[in-house]
Formats: C-alpha cells, structure tokens, sequence
C-alpha cells in the first residue's frame, strides 16, 4: 500500500470518529435539554415499550459496568486504548479503509463520552432496549457507547474471518515467474529412458 492511500485512510478514521463525536454530543443535548431532569424525565417510546428514550447519567464504563469500582473501570479503559493504539500503530501504513473507519468508530465513541466525563462528570445516556414481559432490561446507553461497540464487533470480525492475514511469501529460492515448487519436484524423463 502506498503512504498517500495509507493517509486517506487515516482521513476516512478521522473523519468518521469526527462524526461519532458530533452526533453524540448532538444527540445528548438534545436528550438533556428536552429529556431532563436526569433519572426523573419522562419515557418516550420509540418501539413500543421496547426501545425507549430514557435520559440517565452513567458514572461507571459502557452500559453502566463498574458502576462503583472505580480503580477497575480506569484500569479497563487504560488497557482498552493501549490495544487499540497498538492496533492502529501496527497497521498505520497497510491497514484497509475497513480498519481505519473501525478505529475512528471506537475513538470517536471514546473521545465523545469522554467529554462529557470532562464537562458533566458523567456520561449521559438515552437509549433504553427492554422485554417488559419478561422482565428484560438492558442498560441505557448511547450513540458513543453504539459506535464502540460496533467497531469491536467489526474488529473482532475482521480478526477472525482473515483481515489481519499477512500474505505468505514466497520461498527465497523461487521468483514469483518461477514455476511452482510442485513442478521442481516432479521427475523429468531422461534420454536413457526413451
């Protein structure tokens, strides 16, 4: 891959976590202003009372985990962006316009709840998935805790199903207009033989 494609592709990462960033924040003071007052506001339901809108501050990770393990959560999220850095940086001049939009998805969604860390002491999330009649409830989130979330799934994926395969190279003895080794192998008839 040429250092220019590779630099449009940084673009792409950039721009989509640009884009993460400004529909969270749109979106959450958007939830703030006609939601509120937090954990108190009303329910709007969007699909029944299956998916509602639903305004809460959330002190621990996505989806409300380590609510109260403070040490942990920072522990997590410290680890969380040393592999991602990681993963960016190793793939900084050969990673597909894939990998790149993947790392702005989950940067974005980082960077946008982070602010909020920084500006409310909190993050504020919306998006309430249930099952009322079996008493289902998933934990209110986000757009940021959506696009990270996404982004894993579509690193995991790729990771799995053969995005990060390196191509194999070819044995040192043999150019790629060689004949196969298969070839080099096989007996070829002598003049004793005919």
């Amino acid at each position: 891959m040429t250092v220019r494609r590779a630099r449009i592709y940084d673009a792409v990462a950039l721009f989509s976590a640009v884009v993460v960033i400004l529909l969270d924040h749109w979106t959450k003071s958007l939830v703030i202003e006609h939601l509120g007052p937090a954990n108190l506001g009303p329910q709007v339901p969007l699909v029944g009372q299956y998916l509602v809108l639903y305004y809460i501050r959330n002190t621990g990770a996505a989806f409300n985990m380590f609510e109260t393990n403070v040490p942990v959560l920072i522990a997590l999220i410290a680890v969380a962006v040393a592999i991602i850095i990681y993963l960016y940086l190793k793939m900084l001049n050969s990673g597909s316009w894939l990998y790149k939009l993947v790392f702005g998805l989950i940067i974005g969604g980082a960077v946008g709840n982070l602010i909020d860390r920084f500006i409310y002491g909190s993050v504020v999330d919306f998006i309430w998935f249930r099952i009322p009649e079996v008493s289902f409830s998933f934990a209110v989130f986000n757009l940021a805790d959506s696009a990270i979330t996404t982004g894993v799934i579509l690193l995991l994926a790729t990771l799995l199903f053969g995005g990060l395969r390196a191509e194999k190279p070819l044995p040192q003895h043999q150019d790629a207009t060689d004949t196969p080794l298969s070839a080099e192998i096989l007996p070829t008839p002598s003049e004793n033989d005919a």
